[in-house]
């Protein structure tokens, strides 16, 4: 757990004063979208103060409980989940650092689906009532904030084209692409490399696909040589052969991504 001398607690989940700035997530991930002014940056690192460790595969919020506060991940990687009453699982988006998980909050009263982590994450906390004020007050931010909720809206989208309409080697392949991109907006990736946290049975719950599908699905991508997966590191060997294969089109993440070298 973070140390602290003081803390904030909300419901039954204790958020502690971390001693880097949590806000530094956020504040990346707003400027893929718009230039912030220092004040901007620095009304931010007031707002997001606090921020709790929850160990992988842990629910942060569950379907049908109160939605308290906006919750931002700082570091981690977590997933958005719908359950049916049989227990089958879809993964509905993948939440990285900078990624809120319940910017309705203050809107509605309960949560109408689950967030869990897929690793150890790191989970800042904001005053919904503070949020709305800052975004009255910084243009630039409010703007950036409606950036990243049309390009969420835009990646649910290419979501359901991805398991209505492509195969399930171009399924995974475009999920790759999306997640290196991503990623490398918020400094996570190394080069054409990234840390993958997630099992084959997560990838198979977010593209629509059995376990068996996306196993066969991983060595046809190996075979032609088009990335490697070693343990949880992922390596994009080309680029451009992966990316032509999935029909990737990164336009919908808005982010002014250059040519990648593959």
């Amino acid at each position: 757990m973070v140390q602290a001398l003081s803390s904030q607690a909300v419901g039954d989940r204790v958020f502690f004063p971390v001693p880097e700035s949590p806000a530094s997530a956020l504040v990346q991930k707003l400027e893929a979208f718009q230039d912030l002014s220092t004040e901007d940056r620095n009304a931010l690192a007031r707002l997001v103060t606090t921020a709790r460790d929850y160990p992988a595969h842990t629910d942060i919020l569950r379907e049908g409980e109160p939605a308290d506060g906006v919750l931002i991940v700082v570091k981690g990687f977590a997933c958005r989940n719908q359950f049916r009453q049989n227990g089958a699982r879809q993964i509905t988006a993948y939440l990285v650092p900078g990624d809120h998980c319940n910017l309705e909050a203050g809107l509605i009263n309960r949560m109408d689906h689950t967030v869990s982590t897929l690793s150890p994450c790191r989970v800042a906390r904001v005053n919904a009532e503070a949020l709305h004020a800052i975004l009255r007050q910084h243009p630039a931010i409010r703007q950036a904030l409606r950036m990243s909720i049309l390009v969420n809206e835009a990646t649910l989208r290419e979501w359901i084209v991805n398991i209505g309409c492509r195969t399930a080697v171009e399924r995974i392949a475009h999920l790759f692409c999306e997640l290196h991109l991503r990623l490398s907006a918020v400094g996570l990736t190394r080069g054409m490399t990234y840390e993958l946290p997630f099992t084959q049975s997560d990838i198979a719950v977010t593209v629509g696909l059995s376990n068996v599908h996306v196993n066969r699905s991983l060595q046809a991508l190996r075979r032609q040589r088009l990335l490697t997966l070693s343990g949880k590191r992922l390596t994009i060997l080309d680029w451009t052969g992966l990316s032509e294969l999935a029909e990737f089109n990164p336009s919908y993440l808005q982010l002014g991504c250059r040519p990648l070298d593959g």
